[in-house]
């Protein structure tokens, strides 16, 4: 049942952000699965892979898993804690077309990849396909979330922030117009420049920063809900929210003293991703001083499993330097770690505030160990890799590798992989199932 302070909710909307999200989760564990399987030494002789597909299929699962996905979360809480309108209620809510733009936005990113137009560009943080239709899509999904956190400022009620959920999006939204800010100063000095795959490092870099510190606070967000949801914002709560807030606030700073190429400005936001530890350890700290007793089966695994992916993907991140494996070891545990929150969210918090039954069972408990112990293996096999000199963004007998060590990393980063896609297939079928049965129960069939 949706707490007293959630009934204003618009449960058709929380459903609608879930289904664009589920949709783009779906699609990118699809090409995770076959992105594994062609990174396998001698793939390609089994597997007649279409021209470019690594490049491609690494574009699209990117850019869905880890920037739609996210985004259409956001945009999901964002709205759960936005209060109705007092005033004005005869103007058009911006819910609807916002729901319509992410709709959009996911068929334009896609259309690219299956139209076979366009080169992949492998940039970090936002890869992209250079095409119209793609740049096209990025635009539209960043003003379909822009209408959703324009909208809670405009009912801002700084009463609404007693809770830690409501003040962490608070502080999220400001984060999304700072990468935004980003993206816009880094773009406007290269107007007029062909986009290569230079142009879209330097343009998505400094903002791709800053969406990481707006994953890491909705990763916290989920760890408070997880733990205690009827908390009332405490002192630690302020810290985390305001040593994730902080570091992005002074990005878009840069851009008016450094050039988007400038080597200075890329050390500098290489650099600040060392800070995302700070918010995390400070919001585990207020758990374990916190150790409130957890009454679902499913959030406490959620949470446990969550908090011991992101600290060993935090430990891989020691050690990379960009080049070989070890980054994206890096990178998949500590993303890992925040859809594991997140998916437990899903399952006792956000689906009962959208008025449906939480998911609970050994599907769901199944979901979660097999995508968390799933992904940790594959991260573990790809720093085993990349410590043998396995390089990045390459698969099949293209990497050229020589050691064993290496190719048995590999083997383990598909095997880990093949766990972690079927935990993240059961979530999103179990997602899936319980808001169409919803719908269907709502309709009278």
């Amino acid at each position: 049942m949706a707490e007293p302070e959630f009934a204003h909710v618009r449960r058709p909307e929380i459903r609608a952000w879930l289904g664009i999200g589920f949709t783009a989760l779906a699609l990118a564990g699809v090409f995770a699965m076959l992105l594994a399987i062609s990174r396998i030494p001698g793939s390609e002789r089994h597997f007649p892979w279409p021209v470019a597909f690594f490049e491609k299929a690494l574009v699209i699962h990117v850019v869905f898993s880890f920037v739609v996905w996210f985004l259409c979360v956001f945009a999901t809480l964002v709205s759960t804690v936005t209060p109705p309108s007092a005033i004005n209620s005869h103007r058009i809510d911006p819910g609807r077309p916002a729901i319509l733009c992410g709709l959009v936005a996911l068929v334009l990113l896609g259309l690219p990849a299956l139209l076979d137009r366009g080169e992949p560009s492998l940039n970090n943080y936002v890869p992209v396909i250079i095409d119209p239709l793609y740049y096209a899509g990025l635009a539209v999904m960043a003003t379909a979330v822009s209408a959703v956190c324009l909208r809670f400022w405009a009912r801002f009620d700084r009463r609404h922030t007693t809770r830690p959920i409501h003040a962490a999006m608070a502080g999220g939204t400001v984060i999304y117009g700072l990468a935004l800010a980003c993206f816009v100063l880094a773009w406007l000095p290269m107007i007029g420049d062909s986009p290569s795959e230079r142009f879209n490092e330097d343009v998505f870099w400094g903002g791709g920063h800053a969406l990481q510190y707006l994953n890491t606070l909705l990763m916290i967000a989920a760890w408070w809900l997880l733990a205690d949801p009827a908390a009332e914002t405490r002192k630690n709560h302020r810290w985390s929210i305001g040593l994730s807030a902080l570091p992005v606030a002074v990005m878009p700073v840069f851009y008016f003293v450094l050039p988007p190429d400038s080597g200075t400005l890329i050390s500098i936001f290489t650099d600040m991703q060392y800070l995302l530890a700070l918010p995390a350890c400070v919001a585990f700290y207020g758990l374990w001083r916190g150790r409130q007793q957890i009454r679902s089966r499913e959030a406490r695994i959620a949470l446990g499993l969550s908090i011991g992916v992101f600290l060993v993907g935090g430990f891989l991140g020691l050690f990379v330097d960009g080049t070989d494996t070890r980054t994206p070891a890096h990178y998949h545990a500590v993303i890992a770690g925040v859809n594991l929150a997140l998916i437990g969210v899903i399952y006792v918090w956000i689906l009962p505030l959208a008025g449906i039954p939480p998911i609970t069972g050994k599907a769901a408990r199944f979901s979660l160990w097999a995508y968390g112990l799933g992904q940790l293996f594959a991260s573990t096999g790809l720093f085993m890799a990349g410590g043998y000199g396995a390089p990045r963004k390459t698969a099949g007998d293209a990497q050229g590798l020589d050691e064993m060590g290496a190719i048995a990393g590999l083997y383990m980063n598909g095997a880990g992989a093949l766990v972690a896609v079927l935990g993240g297939l059961t979530f999103i079928w179990l997602g899936v199932r319980a808001v169409f049965a919803h719908r269907l129960r709502a309709d009278g069939r």
